[in-house]
């Protein structure tokens, strides 16, 4: 296991890709501490902002000490292998991930996860905005792979979202699931406005409570219980509502009736 300590509290950003389990393995402790990262807008060592340590033990292969909430990229593209972060991370931790294992113990930063392809990210904390979501500009969400956040998510998660799981044990705010076509989000508790705004496929499950729910979905059925994925299931009863129908979605949102009997005026329509 390689074991890395911040050397000093950051002043500036640091870009620090090269920090997977891809890159490090099989290097000495040499040729770790001379790769490159980003300080600023000056080319670093990585041996210059974190003190390198290497041991017998074989699992997590990196674990990080210390607050890195400036170090960016951590993760980026790892296909294999784990990161154990012991502190607050920064923005794109895991971003293209296709593999392997993240654990924060501590909150996140914005885009992480971004176009996650495949893997898990665990984060014991709260993770910013745009968790699971592309840039602004793209329509490459995340397409595989599984979230568990323990604490609460900003805004705008899951954008464009096609395949893979979120847990969300806290609360979500604004527009999560904006356009997504798959997968599945479960949201323990609350949930904020224009939740699955456009969508037109896939599903997110409420188990708190939704104030309002869009005008372009409609209440399907009641239903007792929803799968969230293999061998675990969402205890309702929920209101399934279909849309976006102006988008002709056909995603849905499950929502607690017993959380939410505001809605109890739709079950009219049924």
């Amino acid at each position: 296991m390689i074991v890395l300590t911040p050397l000093k509290k950051y002043q500036y950003p640091i870009i620090a890709e090269c920090i997977t389990p891809d890159v490090f393995q099989g290097k000495t402790k040499e040729e770790l501490s001379n790769l490159p990262v980003w300080e600023g807008n000056k080319k670093r060592k990585l041996g210059e902002l974190f003190k390198i340590d290497v041991t017998s033990v074989k699992s997590p292969d990196i674990t990080i000490i210390g607050d890195v909430i400036k170090v960016k990229r951590i993760g980026w593209g790892m296909t294999q292998g784990e990161i154990v972060v012991n502190g607050n991370v920064g923005m794109h931790l895991g971003k293209k991930m296709s593999g392997g294992k993240i654990v924060v113990n501590g909150n996140t930063e914005g885009w992480t996860g971004s176009q996650m392809k495949g893997g898990l990210i665990e984060i014991k904390g709260n993770a910013g905005d745009y968790l699971g979501s592309p840039y602004r500009g793209s329509t490459v969400g995340m397409r595989n792979g599984k979230i568990i956040v323990h604490g609460n998510v900003g805004s705008d998660a899951a954008i464009y979202m096609k395949s893979g799981v979120i847990k969300i044990h806290g609360n979500a705010d604004s527009f999560m699931g904006f356009r997504m076509t798959g997968g599945v989000i479960h949201i323990e508790k609350n949930a904020g406005t224009r939740l699955g705004a456009c969508m037109t496929g896939g599903k997110i499950v409420v188990s708190g409570i939704l104030k309002n729910i869009m005008p372009t979905f409609a209440l399907e059925l009641i239903k007792g219980k929803v799968k969230i994925e293999t061998g675990e299931k969402a205890v309702g009863p929920f209101y399934v509502f279909l849309g976006d129908l102006a988008e002709t979605g056909k995603g849905k949102l499950f929502v607690s009736k017993e959380k939410n009997p505001q809605m109890s005026q739709y079950e009219r329509f049924l």
